[in-house]
């Protein structure tokens, strides 16, 4: 997977459109639905679209975002508000670099920064932006239905058919190129050791059913490829 995606930026604009739209009418009061003038969501997507196609996203590119949100499909009926979650999952990523380890946190304060002027409310705006900053940990609490969900869907590729998993690993190691190949693997295999030592990585019924075991094989064999130096 690389930053060059193949998808048509006019239908993941219109996929931006729905989900923004969505959200929007769900918070709207009567009188801000009618009086308030609605942005136009176009310039957001492509800002959007343009920071997941920047060179440095080997795997976190475009893929990746189509690849969650197709995710999220599957299973948007476990969360409390599908459209915050899709937003979320817009800006999850939306800004990366390999190099340092706030990414998260940055996506989440462009969130705080874009949502409102883009029609969606304060409490709306704070639920994308704590989603976001989910994944870090991709530990929701008991409850978290919202964040079951995007952190299922984000982790997803985990469970992937051993081809499809060992190019996400490829990937990953691609974006990482400038560390040492010794330094990778140690840092790599304790990414996958913490993952493989939480008590479930799933936390939708679809997701515990369906991707928990491929998942836990897929990091597995990794993890004893690490070892050998591969």
């Amino acid at each position: 997977m690389t930053a060059d995606s193949p998808y048509d930026p006019t239908v993941l604009a219109a996929r931006w459109t729905r989900a923004l739209t969505g959200a929007r009418n769900a918070t709207a009061t009567t009188t801000t639905a009618v009086t308030d003038p609605v942005p136009d969501p176009l310039p957001y997507a492509e800002d959007l679209l343009a920071r997941w196609a920047e060179p440095q996203r080997r795997y976190h590119g475009t893929d990746h975002l189509v690849a969650v949100l197709d995710r999220i499909d599957l299973v948007a009926e476990y969360a409390a508000d599908p459209d915050l979650v899709r937003l979320a999952a817009w800006f999850h990523d939306a800004v990366y670099r390999p190099d340092r380890s706030e990414n998260e946190e940055r996506s989440a304060r462009l969130a705080e920064r874009a949502l409102p002027d883009a029609g969606l409310d304060r409490t709306a705006t704070a639920e994308v932006a704590r989603l976001v900053r989910l994944t870090v940990s991709h530990a929701p609490g008991p409850g978290d239905t919202n964040g079951a969900v995007l952190c299922d869907a984000d982790l997803g590729i985990l469970a992937a058919p051993e081809t499809e998993y060992r190019a996400y690993a490829a990937a990953v190691r691609e974006e990482y190129a400038f560390v040492p190949d010794a330094a990778f693997r140690r840092g790599r295999s304790e990414v996958l050791r913490q993952l493989l030592e939480l008590p479930r990585l799933f936390h939708t019924p679809y997701g515990a059913r369906e991707w928990e075991s491929a998942a836990r094989a897929n990091m597995t064999a990794e993890l004893a490829r690490l070892a050998d130096g591969g």
